[in-house]
């Protein structure tokens, strides 16, 4: 087991690796921008470094500086959260060659699923049902309108080095395609630091599922049932849950098991997930692989009782897996809410800014995840997630019932959030019944809007 870890990281998942380091009996150290330096994950390691000031690139992107951070610090291991450098090939590979373990997969995993086409490509070779697209990238409208009449519209632009949204158009017609390739090559270009394209069939309201997998170093693989985060604006989940309500444990099985399949053909090591589009008519797609821990992970521990965390440290320090794929049991239902800091009234505007009053709710299985307390100032340089609300229930409708009086009792003042956001979507008729899809909250907002 490892000595020290270095979280390279900040918020809410920095808190969260702490938490099962401690568990594990690990120390660790914190890095963190001037502008969180009053941050609780600086409060709570056993260490802390500054590794420069608020803007992502001078200090959580700055690789030199958290290497430097783990070398002053003896620390054995770097764990990389999510977002910032968890997805970045280099990254992992100057931490190997420091002799510092990196917590995730290989770099070549990384590198290889990273590459949207290339991903598809070795999934599709897997024997992975893949939604009609194109083979490589795009360079040239020529190319994208080749593509546009061998598969037909509607179809989606998406950039081939990245995701969340960015880079992402849906396009009708010929000339929506060549207006809308520019605008997504600059996106990606900006976003990524590569304006590589490509192109797919757009799937009309389809609900996107991720199934959760977690592989040793000796090759033992095995799945964690699945997640619906279908509730998405602008390519950005905000409700996540799991199980699925529309994945039943036939299609559950299939799709754990092509999983499977499809890490093993890469000789991947870690925890990992695969992410599907599952249409109207049942008919799934692989869409891409996530090589780092969730957002949402916490709502497969909750329905599993397997911290995601920890097993992803052990799988790093080489221990084998005692897990069976017989052993993996779902139970109840677990919902979550990503509570921003932003105004849903006025666009979703981002809301940096001092907290002057916060109350985290309570209760039997109610979990917060967070970062922030009263006095707390929330940054204008990071994300604008502050806190993941979870409930669980013995069956959907009481995790509902959970979350409803949770998010009552969340308080958060005076800055904005969305939480009364979060209130109106839990207590939709459609999303109650479990009757919903991608295309929801387009439909949600402009009926919200009208209702004014």
């Amino acid at each position: 087991m490892f000595s020290k870890i270095l979280i390279a990281n900040r918020g809410e998942i920095a808190i969260r690796v702490m938490r099962a380091c401690k568990e594990l009996g690990v120390r660790t150290v914190a890095v963190y921008s001037e502008a969180d330096k009053n941050s609780l994950h600086v409060e709570f390691a056993d260490e802390a470094v500054c590794i420069g000031k608020g803007p992502s690139a001078e200090s959580y992107l700055n690789i030199s500086s958290i290497i430097s951070a783990a070398e002053i610090t003896d620390s054995d291991a770097i764990h990389p959260g999510y977002g910032f450098l968890a997805e970045n090939p280099y990254f992992a590979e100057v931490c190997e060659s420091c002799g510092i373990k990196f917590i995730g997969p290989t770099a070549d995993n990384i590198r290889l699923m990273g590459d949207k086409v290339k991903a598809k490509e070795m999934m599709r070779k897997t024997g992975l049902p893949l939604i009609p697209g194109s083979r490589s990238g795009i360079k040239s409208k020529e190319e994208a309108l080749s593509v546009a009449k061998r598969i037909k519209y509607p179809l989606i632009l998406k950039a081939k080095a990245g995701g969340g949204g960015r880079g992402m158009r849906i396009c009708h017609s010929d000339v929506r395609l060549i207006s809308a390739l520019l605008t997504a090559q600059s996106e990606a270009e900006a976003a990524f630091g590569d304006s590589e394209i490509y192109i797919e069939r757009f799937i009309e309201n389809p609900r996107h599922i991720e199934v959760q997998i977690a592989v040793d170093n000796y090759g033992n693989a095995i799945y964690l049932g699945e997640r619906d985060c279908s509730i998405q604006r602008r390519h950005q989940k905000i409700i996540e849950e799991a199980p699925s309500p529309v994945v039943d444990n036939r299609l559950r099985r299939k799709l754990g098991e092509l999983s499977i399949k499809g890490v093993k053909s890469i000789n991947y090591r870690s925890v990992g997930t695969i992410e599907f589009l599952l249409d109207q008519k049942g008919n799934f797609y692989f869409m891409e692989m996530n090589t780092r821990i969730q957002v949402e992970h916490p709502v497969t521990e909750e329905v599993t009782n397997i911290d995601l965390l920890k097993l992803q440290i052990l799988i790093a320090a080489g221990q084998k897996f005692s897990l069976k794929q017989d052993d993996i049991r779902m139970s109840g239902v677990s919902i979550e809410c990503r509570i921003n800091a932003e105004n849903p009234d006025n666009g979703f505007l981002p809301c940096p800014g001092n907290i002057d009053f916060c109350y985290l709710p309570g209760g039997k299985d109610i979990r917060i995840d967070t970062h922030i307390y009263s006095g707390y100032n929330i940054p204008p340089y990071y994300d604008s997630l502050i806190a993941k609300l979870i409930t669980k229930g013995a069956d959907r409708q009481e995790a509902l019932r959970k979350m409803e009086g949770a998010l009552d009792e969340f308080l958060v003042e005076p800055i904005k959030t969305t939480i009364p956001f979060c209130k109106r979507i839990i207590s939709d008729p459609d999303f109650r019944r479990g009757n919903y899809h991608t295309g929801f909250l387009e439909k949600f907002l402009g009926e919200q809007e009208e209702s004014k």
